[in-house]
């Protein structure tokens, strides 16, 4: 029995009712897409029991011996990185960033992406967020999509790299975390993180909704307090 609730036959049954005209050649294509997907999510959930088990005193070399790998190996491919303090709803939606970028046959990583990303992720506070203000969420895809470059020719396969104004906005996404005085980065600090790099698609994109960085920081400290207080009841 598989230890996750999903099958092989869960997925091809989820591609083919997505894609009901495509031929066998754009469903392998599409197929392809989704298993990086998979591995990337598969790669998460590792970073995340290591980093437990860093936090319960564990060794990297003991911690080598339960991934089947080195010391040197497991400590180079698990050791803190950009994304540490991320919330499990954010790290997804960084996995789903890339998918947008891979899906679009993009070869790097743009804040747009980064937005699309924010918007595939439901239950984070940034999804709340861009729906309040927008009162839709085809209203914020519709204009992401306007603002997407040209779909390139071929997927990439494994990695892409994010542009240089991403990295700035994950780098505000955690200075925006640490202004607030919270130990996590959630959607709401990439969203903070997002509008603060002015000249970024994502904040074009953002502006143009009608947000603004002022109103955007006062709705997010607002939203989390009532996230907070509700949690203490």
């Amino acid at each position: 029995m598989s230890p996750l609730d999903i099958s092989l036959a869960d997925l091809i049954a989820r591609l083919d009712e997505e894609l009901p005209g495509a031929n066998e050649l754009t469903r392998i294509s599409e197929a392809r897409l989704r298993a990086q997907t998979l591995s990337d999510l598969g790669d998460q959930l590792i970073d995340h029991y290591v980093s437990k088990a860093k936090q319960v005193g564990a060794s990297w070399t003991e911690i080598g011996d339960a991934i089947g790998v080195s010391k040197q190996a497991a400590q180079q491919r698990h050791a803190p990185g950009p994304f540490e303090r991320y919330t499990n709803l954010n790290r997804h939606s960084i996995v789903l960033a890339q998918e947008a970028a891979r899906t679009h046959k993009h070869d790097s990583i743009g804040t747009e992406h980064l937005l699309l990303g924010l918007l595939g992720e439901p239950k984070g506070l940034a999804y709340e967020v861009l729906v309040a203000k927008t009162e839709s969420e085809q209203r914020v895809r519709d204009a992401i999509e306007e603002a997407l470059p040209p779909a390139g020719e071929k997927a990439l396969r494994g990695h892409i790299a994010f542009r240089p104004e991403s990295k700035e906005a994950i780098e505000q996404a955690r200075r925006a975390a640490a202004d607030l005085g919270h130990d996590w980065v959630g959607t709401e600090h990439t969203l903070l993180g997002l509008i603060r790099v002015e000249e970024s698609p994502a904040a074009r994109i953002l502006r143009n909704l009608g947000f603004t960085p002022d109103e955007l920081q006062e709705t997010v400290e607002a939203e989390i307090a009532n996230r907070l207080a509700g949690r203490g009841k």
